[in-house]
């Protein structure tokens, strides 16, 4: 079909539904739409109705929306020029795990690699808020760039996470079906997925296995897709430890650093401006979440668009945490039409049981506030997947927003106008399964370009890289004999400061010396888990502040929670009281 045919086909489907309010042009495989709609969801459902299966042809979302005022990027309240005039060969905007892995693996090369975010850390937005499972690819369409990627991910997972120190269980996962005449259909599509999608792992198990292995799952599942190679990781730790390793190996990493414009000339982007300076690199790599499109649109190179896509999660105590030790849900024959997923229960690898998330399109790419309905529906319906769930075993609740496209899937490609760019966008589910695999691909990608870019620059292996990091040592996790050595030679070590996870000093003060620095309440937070047990920091708190005060050498008053102007006090109670005195006065 071409792009006339295309056109009219595309505008008569729009007609029918919105009248002439809104309309779609086709050139150059992008599907322009066009208009002025009052209501978020019909702007999605517009977008949706205009996706084509054709390689390469992306959806561009330019309508109007009437009925609410987009927020605009936050940036950082720090301005220096501690980056201007910096030329790293590679920049990559975005400090996910797409950013990470990919600044990670571009160290295998001697070539100069500069990551920034604009937020206080690493793994903030969408890869700090999901629920961390390794996906099998058992529910991917094929021919998609997300099922490409996934099977070859998930088996990298182990020896990545064995090299980077990073706790990795393959806990198994089960979709469970309640009713028998739905098992031929389900059979034949694990076969399919088995041996035409490669994800060789996938059986059926029946009812009294499912129930030996799992009896905390509903008795009524009749059998389950079963697919052993599923597994869960800390998004935010794996993140973290991508930068650190990255940055051991001499990648630079600039926190808190926005970009907020390009000079594009000739079809190359000459320089970057961010909060801390103007930028001159040879590649920009985009991996920028939620912000991939204003990145792209700043590049002279905006081919696709992404739309929000909230997804809410509950977290029970880890008393519970022994009730499913998988990952399930219940399924039907029912079309998903959800875009979740990870939606279900999940075994974490610090023995919490997370559930949800849900899928809720919205506008504002910021917003991580939780909502008592999106908690409470995704609650009651997995109580389908495990009856003794229970909201008062819920400690607390988290809300991420995932950067989709209209085709729902990836995108890994060159910039179309603009040469020295690679976009890596949309990245949604199960992108943190994906992470590895794109990293090798885009590392790849931007060796090349790069040797285009400047035929006369000689990139060679780095010789010098090394694969693996230390974490940080978790006390409660060692030997008895072991831990007694340790506590003898630093007696900080068995200073408990956060009695839910059992986290000492020493652990803090180990993390405030880690190669990736952040010594604010939420940095130590992400590396050590100090006020994500029951008391949710209630207790621990003011010790880890005091901890950070005393290792940087400040008042506790210059302690923050998490960016620059976040401080968690405003002086001792006598200085505030002879303040209140002395205006009185």
């Amino acid at each position: 079909m071409d792009n006339a045919k295309l056109e009219k086909k595309l505008n008569s489907r729009l007609r029918k539904r919105f009248g002439g309010s809104v309309k779609a042009s086709v050139e150059d495989r992008i599907i322009r739409v066009t208009g002025n709609l009052l209501e978020w969801e019909d702007i999605i459902r517009a977008c949706s109705m205009c996706v084509v299966k054709k390689d390469g042809f992306h959806v561009v979302n330019d309508i109007t929306f009437e009925g609410a005022t987009v927020p605009e990027m936050r940036v950082p309240d720090i301005g220096d020029d501690a980056l201007d005039g910096a030329r790293p060969d590679v920049l990559i905007i975005g400090g996910g795990i797409s950013g990470a892995s990919i600044a990670r693996e571009l160290t295998r090369w001697k070539i100069d690699v500069l990551l920034v975010d604009k937020e206080a850390d690493l793994a903030v937005q969408a890869s700090g808020r999901n629920d961390g499972e390794v996906h099998p690819g058992v529910d991917l369409g094929k021919g998609t760039l997300k099922q490409k990627y996934v099977v070859r991910g998930n088996r990298m997972f182990d020896k990545l996470c064995d090299d980077l120190d990073v706790p990795f269980k393959r806990c198994g996962q089960y979709a469970g079906f309640t009713e028998w005449f739905t098992l031929p259909v389900v059979w034949l599509y694990g076969l399919q997925r088995k041996y035409i999608c490669g994800v060789d792992d996938t059986r059926i198990v029946f009812g009294k296995k499912i129930r030996r292995g799992e009896p905390g799952l509903n008795h009524d599942f009749k059998f389950a897709l079963y697919n052993p190679m599923a597994g869960c990781v800390c998004p935010y730790g794996l993140t973290i430890a991508f930068g650190e390793n990255a940055a051991a190996n001499g990648a630079g990493i600039s926190l808190n650093t926005a970009v907020t414009a390009m000079e594009v000339r000739d079809g190359r982007i000459i320089s970057v401006d961010t909060n801390r300076g103007r930028i001159y690199p040879k590649m920009v790599i985009n991996a920028a979440g939620v912000f991939a499109e204003d990145v792209a649109a700043m590049a002279e190179d905006r081919f696709v668009s992404i739309h929000p896509r909230r997804g809410t999660n509950s977290i029970t105590d880890k008393k519970k945490g022994t009730m499913v030790g998988c990952i399930s849900s219940v399924k039907t024959l029912k079309k998903n039409r959800s875009h979740t997923k990870g939606g279900g229960i999940l075994h974490t690898v610090h023995d919490n049981l997370l559930v949800g998330p849900n899928a809720v399109e919205t506008w504002e790419k910021e917003n991580f506030a939780t909502e008592k309905d999106s908690i409470d529906k995704v609650f009651e319906k997995q109580k389908m997947t495990a009856p003794k769930l229970d909201e008062r075993d819920i400690i607390t609740y988290f809300t991420g927003v995932r950067p989709a496209t209209f085709e729902e899937d990836f995108v890994i490609e060159k910039g179309r106008n603009t040469a020295n760019l690679i976009h890596c966008a949309g990245i949604q589910s199960p992108g943190l399964t994906t992470a590895p695999a794109v990293a090798v691909d885009v590392a790849e990608m931007t060796v090349e370009q790069l040797k285009k870019c400047d035929p006369q620059m000689e990139i060679k292996k780095n010789p010098d890289f090394n694969p693996r990091r230390k974490g940080i040592i978790s006390v409660k996790d060692l030997p008895e004999e072991e831990r007694d050595r340790l506590i003898k030679e630093n007696p900080d070590y068995g200073v408990i400061v956060c009695r839910c996870e059992e986290i000492s000093k020493g652990e803090i003060l180990d993390a405030l010396r880690s190669g990736l620095c952040v010594p604010t309440l939420d940095g130590i937070k992400r590396r050590l888990r100090p006020g994500m047990g029951r008391c949710q920091g209630g207790f621990c708190s003011p010790l880890v502040m005091e901890i950070i005060a005393d290792y940087l050498g400040v008042p506790l008053s210059e302690v923050r929670k998490n960016g620059p102007l976040s401080y968690m006090t405003l002086g001792s109670t006598k200085d505030l009281q002879s303040a209140v005195t002395s205006q009185d006065k």
